[in-house]
């Protein structure tokens, strides 16, 4: 066992004690100092022992195995593995070797040096590091404990708010039931004095008559008139119970002027994106993780599956599905006359591409093509996006690419259409690029637009928010947009062709750098997996960089 005194020396020490070895036993390979010899040779007296002084010690030199009956003396650098002489004539020849004891002694300082950094230094860093992580873990154990009792907290005072607006609810009902009802009773009650009165009348009457009393007759004093104005009706309305629950966001009620309204600010679910925005950022550079030949070329769009496939489609009708080792994993053929204008993947995992010559949006369900929408006489689907709610945003053009538009459906039905600002001007600019388009966590419609070399976003309602045309990224070239998504940190990702790069902003059109050491030559195709990792489609090459730029 070797231990080092300082860089100058080291003292070989006896491997049965602590002392300086003097003598080596050969047949044994055990350092010995003089007073451990007739131990070890006592302890295994059934074995032959060649004692020598240290400085004598031979190394056995292993049989060799591709030659019989030799013996390795040597051992070859280049191939690292032992040679006898034979092999050094054959096919090591020309080969650097060092001599085996020479090698031996090398391997085995570099063996005590490895054991003494791992033992010394890796072993404590790994024990500091795993002291670190179980505090981290019993921190974050006790805040999500803290949590979870001020989540009870709240879930109890928002069932008190809950039952004060509902017994609110209930007491304005019971005060309008009390006041309708006297009101009614009331009515009633003069309807019902008056009946006894007429009774009384016709029966006076009657009486007149049957006496044939001229007096009587004549003093008559009529109460028809009286009789025939009715006490009004009282017009008793009650106002109706109006509620609207929009599933996870808002619950309102309405009845007369009471109004109540329960609103949710934050559309993230706990299960995604807080769980991302909370443990993700931007690494300080980015990661190309592989790189994977599709054969597909040129190369037009992408769209992720899972983590590890893609489907991938250019300028044919074929589209593939292909795994992050560039196996064809599955093929569709489509219908289209000449290729898909884009390709996307549903929530399901379900493919969906768009026909612009049929002018059709298809499905591909266990094989099978289905038409999903048809766009309007005049008007050809462009990009798609499935969105988190099942709709599909569909972004158009007219035949003569005069006037583009994004269209979300919902099933065959368009639910909204947007193509106009506050002011009635179009909001995006004619041209022959169609606009890639992708709906962002809060709501916002998001479209990358080659024509107006800018990325336009609208909100919920189609109110534009902001246009982003690549200044803040200083590049050499103009900024040209290509396709474009959202991740779960809601930030915007666009591929610019002219310089080669992706523009990150956050949801705010807030520039905040561009990936640029990728080697993405002609990036196209763009798609982001489960794990966060972007796919990045290139053009010219048929390649797609798998790309880390999370943490």
């Amino acid at each position: 066992m070797a231990t080092p005194t300082n860089q100058a020396q080291e003292i070989i020490t006896c491997d049965l004690c602590a002392k300086p070895t003097r003598k080596f036993c050969n047949n044994c390979q055990v350092s010995l100092c003089v007073e451990c010899v007739s131990k070890h040779v006592d302890k295994l007296d059934s074995l032959p022992h060649d004692i020598v002084p240290f400085k004598d010690r031979k190394v056995p030199f292993p049989e060799c195995e591709f030659h019989s009956n030799q013996r390795c003396e040597a051992h070859c650098q280049q191939c690292d593995v032992p040679v006898c002489l034979k092999c050094m004539l054959g096919p090591h020849n020309g080969h650097k070797v060092k001599d085996m004891p020479e090698n031996f002694n090398d391997k085995e300082k570099e063996l005590e040096e490895e054991t003494k950094e791992i033992e010394s230094r890796i072993i404590p860093q790994y024990k500091k590091k795993n002291e670190e992580t179980e505090s981290k873990i019993s921190t974050t154990m006790a805040e999500c404990d803290e949590l979870d009792k001020e989540k009870e907290k709240h879930r109890k005072l928002w069932h008190q708010e809950v039952d004060t607006i509902f017994n609110t609810l209930g007491s304005l009902i019971k005060s309008m039931k009390e006041n309708h009802l006297a009101a009614l009773k009331s009515h009633q009650s003069k309807i019902n004095n008056c009946i006894p009165d007429m009774i009384q009348t016709v029966q006076r009457n009657k009486e007149i008559l049957k006496s044939k009393k001229v007096f009587e007759v004549t003093n008559y004093k009529s109460k028809l008139e009286e009789y025939r104005n009715m006490p009004t009706d009282i017009d008793v309305k009650l106002p109706s119970l109006k509620t609207n629950t929009v599933q996870g966001r808002e619950l309102s009620l309405e009845l007369g002027e009471y109004k109540t309204c329960l609103t949710q600010k934050t559309l993230s679910s706990l299960t995604e994106e807080v769980y991302y925005l909370s443990l993700q950022k931007l690494l300080e550079q980015a990661k190309s993780i592989t790189t994977i030949p599709t054969g597909v070329n040129p190369l037009f769009h992408v769209a992720c599956v899972g983590v590890d496939e893609v489907w991938v489609s250019g300028k044919d009708k074929i589209i593939r599905r292909v795994d992050i080792h560039g196996s064809v994993r599955d093929t569709v053929t489509t219908t289209c006359l000449d290729w898909p204008n884009d390709i996307t993947v549903t929530r399901q995992g379900e493919l969906v591409y768009s026909d612009a010559n049929n002018r059709t949006v298809n499905i591909v369900r266990h094989g099978r093509t289905e038409t999903l929408i048809t766009t309007p006489q005049g008007w050809h689907p462009g990009r798609l996006c499935c969105t988190k709610s099942g709709d599909i945003l569909v972004s158009m053009y007219t035949t003569d690419f005069s006037q583009h538009k994004i269209a979300r459906y919902q099933g065959h039905t368009v639910k909204q259409e947007i193509d106009r600002d506050e002011d009635g001007e179009p909001i995006y600019k004619g041209g022959e690029y169609s606009l890639y388009v992708v709906e962002n966590n809060n709501g916002d419609t998001v479209a990358s637009h080659g024509n107006a070399k800018a990325v336009g976003v609208v909100d919920k309602s189609g109110r534009v928010r902001f246009r982003y045309d690549g200044t803040p990224a200083r590049r050499k070239k103009s900024f040209y947009p290509k396709h474009i998504v959202t991740d779960s940190m809601s930030q915007i990702i666009v591929t610019d062709y002219n310089n080669a790069c992706l523009h990150i902003l956050d949801q705010n059109g807030q520039f905040l750098r561009c990936v640029d050491n990728c080697g993405l030559d002609n990036p196209l195709g763009l798609s982001v997996d489960s794990e966060g990792r972007l796919w990045v489609g290139l053009g010219l090459s048929g390649e797609v960089k798998v790309i880390q730029y999370m943490k």
